[in-house]
C-alpha cells in the first residue's frame, strides 16, 4: 500500500483552498448576469432539455461543463473587459478543481488525489464583425494538472472524467474552428479542432441543435467518464480533453429532428495525444460517426424528451495485449426524459432519467459493451432554486483479452450546491465493487469535492 507524503498533499490543498478563494472574491465583486439570465436573452426559447423557457433560474450544470458544452462558462471575462453582447466578441471560460479521497480498496486506499482545470474560450460572431453571414470563429485554451485519480482506484471506466490518460499536467490549444450556418440554419458545418462529444453521444445536452447558447442546465451533474463519453467509445472517440481535427455536418430540417455526421483525425486510437497537437495529422487513422436524433414534448405539461442512435468507424491497424485488428466499428443509444415537472409553465424544477447503451465489435479496446441509467432532481430543496442532485448506475463489459475483470459497476450520487453568481461546489460518493483493472482488487469507495466557477 502507498500513501500520499504529507509535503506535496499541503501544498496541492493549500493551492486548491487558495483558487476557490480567489474566484469566490471574484465573484463577489463582479459577479455579472447569471448564466440562466443571460441564457433568456441569448438562448432560443427551449433549454438544454427541450422545455419552454420561463424562469431559468431552476437547474443544474454538468459535472464538466468543458466536456459537454459549446462554448463554457457565462462571458464574464469578455463583460469585465468590455466586450458587451451586441459586440460580436464572446470571452468566458471555467475552472473546476476537485479533491478525492478512496477510503478503502482499489490499488492505493486511503489515499488523496486533487486536479485543476482551466479552460478560457473566445468565439467571434463573424456576421457582426466582418458581415460574413452565419459564420463563427472559436479558439480555447485548457490547462490542466492533475493525478491518477482513476488509477488509484484501479477503475477502467473512470470514476473522474475530470483526470485523463497522460500527461497529468498539460496545456493545449483544445479548440480552433470555424462555424457557418446555411439555409436558415437548416445546415450546420464546424471545421477544425474541436471535441465531437459536444455534437455526439451528449445525454447531457440531448437537444445538440440549440445554438451555442449561455444556458448550461444539463440533464446530470454525475462526474464518472461514462456521462461523458460512452465507455465503448474509449480510446477511439476524440473529447475532453484530445480535441481532434475534423468536420461535423449538422442537418436540422425541422426543430425536434437531426442528422450529424462526422469525420475526425483518429490517432487517439493509436496511443496519439491528440489534444497536445497544434496540426491535424492525415495517415488513414480517422475516426468518423453518425446520429440521428429526435425530440418531443410528453404529456399534458410537456414533459421533454429525447432519443438518438449512432453508429461510428475507427480505420487503421488497432494493437493492443498482442493483438491486432483492422479499424473497429460500433453502435450506441441514448435517451432523457422529464418524469415530473413540479411547477409546469412556471420554472424547471422537477425529476429526469436518462440512459444510455454502447457495443463494438474490437478486440483490442477497453469496453465492448456498456449500459447506464441515472435519475436527476433540479430546485427541489425549498430555497435552493439552482442546486440539483442524482445519482447513477455504469456498468461496463470489460475486454478480457486485456487482463480486466469480465465487468465493472459504478454507482455515484451526489449534491451540487449553487454557491454564489455562478460558482457550484459538489460533494460525490461513488462506490465500484468490482474495480475492473485486476480481478484481484477489493470494492473502492471515494468521495469527490469539485468546485466549479463560471465566468
Amino acid at each position: 500500500m502507498t500513501s500520499t507524503r504529507p509535503s506535496p498533499l499541503f501544498h496541492r490543498a493549500r493551492s486548491f483552498a487558495l483558487t476557490v478563494c480567489m474566484w469566490l472574491l471574484l465573484a463577489m465583486v463582479a459577479p455579472g448576469a447569471p448564466a440562466a439570465e443571460e441564457a433568456r436573452d441569448a438562448a432560443p426559447a427551449a433549454d438544454a432539455q427541450g422545455v419552454s423557457v420561463f424562469d431559468n433560474t431552476t437547474g443544474g450544470i454538468s459535472g464538466n461543463p468543458g466536456a459537454t458544452n459549446f462554448l463554457t462558462g457565462t462571458g464574464l471575462l469578455g463583460r469585465l473587459l468590455g466586450f458587451g453582447k451586441e459586440s460580436g466578441v464572446r470571452l468566458g471560460g471555467l475552472w473546476i478543481g476537485d479533491a478525492n479521497y478512496l477510503f478503502a480498496g482499489g490499488k492505493d486506499s486511503q489515499t488523496w488525489s486533487f486536479n485543476s482545470l482551466l479552460l478560457i474560450d473566445l468565439a467571434l460572431d463573424l456576421e457582426k464583425l466582418l458581415r460574413i453571414p452565419g459564420a463563427q470563429f472559436g479558439v480555447a485554451f485548457l490547462q490542466f494538472n492533475g493525478q491518477a485519480t482513476n488509477d488509484q482506484a484501479g477503475v477502467v471506466a473512470g470514476y473522474n472524467s475530470l483526470t485523463g490518460p497522460p500527461p497529468l499536467v498539460r496545456s493545449e490549444l483544445y479548440e480552433l474552428w470555424w462555424r457557418q450556418r446555411l439555409f436558415d440554419d437548416k445546415l450546420i458545418l464546424r471545421i477544425g479542432k474541436t471535441s465531437p462529444t459536444y455534437d455526439f453521444n451528449n445525454v447531457l445536452r440531448p437537444l445538440a441543435l440549440t445554438d451555442e447558447s449561455y444556458f448550461i442546465p444539463a440533464v446530470s451533474g454525475l462526474i464518472y467518464t461514462p456521462i461523458f463519453i460512452n465507455p465503448t467509445l474509449l480510446g477511439v472517440m476524440p473529447g475532453y480533453y484530445n480535441s481532434a481535427y475534423g468536420i461535423t455536418a449538422t442537418v436540422a430540417p425541422i426543430s425536434n429532428f437531426y442528422v450529424s455526421y462526422g469525420v475526425y483525425d483518429g490517432n487517439i486510437a493509436r496511443g496519439e495525444q491528440t489534444g497536445l497537437n497544434v496540426t491535424p495529422q492525415f495517415n488513414g487513422y480517422y475516426f468518423m460517426i453518425g446520429e440521428v436524433g429526435y425530440a418531443w414534448q410528453l404529456g399534458a405539461d410537456k414533459m421533454p424528451g429525447t432519443l438518438a442512435v449512432g453508429a461510428w468507424g475507427q480505420t487503421g491497424s488497432l494493437t493492443a495485449a498482442g493483438i491486432t485488428e483492422d479499424g473497429a466499428k460500433g453502435f450506441y443509444a441514448f435517451g432523457s426524459q422529464r418524469l415530473w415537472t413540479r411547477h409546469p409553465g412556471i420554472d424547471n424544477s422537477g425529476i429526469s432519467g436518462f440512459f444510455q447503451f454502447g457495443i463494438n465489435d474490437s478486440d483490442t479496446m477497453l469496453v465492448n459493451k456498456y449500459f447506464g441509467i441515472g435519475l436527476t432532481g433540479f430546485g427541489l430543496v425549498p430555497g435552493r432554486p439552482k442546486d440539483s442532485m442524482g445519482a447513477g448506475v455504469a456498468v461496463s463489459w470489460l475486454n478480457e483479452n486485456l487482463g480486466f475483470r469480465s465487468s465493472e459497476v459504478m454507482l455515484a450520487a451526489y449534491y451540487q450546491a449553487h454557491v454564489w453568481g455562478d460558482i457550484y461546489v459538489q460533494p460525490t460518493v461513488t462506490h465500484v465493487p468490482n474495480p475492473g483493472q485486476s480481478r484481484h482488487l477489493s470494492p473502492a469507495t471515494a468521495i469527490t469535492l469539485r468546485a466549479t466557477v463560471l465566468f
